[in-house]
């Protein structure tokens, strides 16, 4: 049975994008745990697990960055 038949979609792009955003969920997870911050810690699973819920590079990235950008700014507020 192929994967597309499953709902899944895996392509160079959602691979690394997984790859990357999960790095910096984990890391931003263990901050979120280190400050008993809440919203970070959301955050971090919310990086480490969103790439396996988009389908097509567009949202993998936009969702990815805006993350990260808003993890940027919980770090340093």
């Amino acid at each position: 049975m192929p994967m597309e038949l499953l709902g899944f979609d895996f392509s160079l792009s959602s691979i690394l994008s997984g790859l990357i955003f999960g790095v910096v969920g984990i890391f931003t997870f263990s901050r979120g745990k280190q400050r008993s911050s809440f919203r970070l810690i959301l955050i971090g699973i919310a990086l480490m697990f969103f790439p396996y819920f988009t389908h097509g590079p567009l949202q993998d990235w936009g969702i990815g960055l805006a993350l990260c950008l808003l993890a940027y700014n919980q770090w340093y507020s």
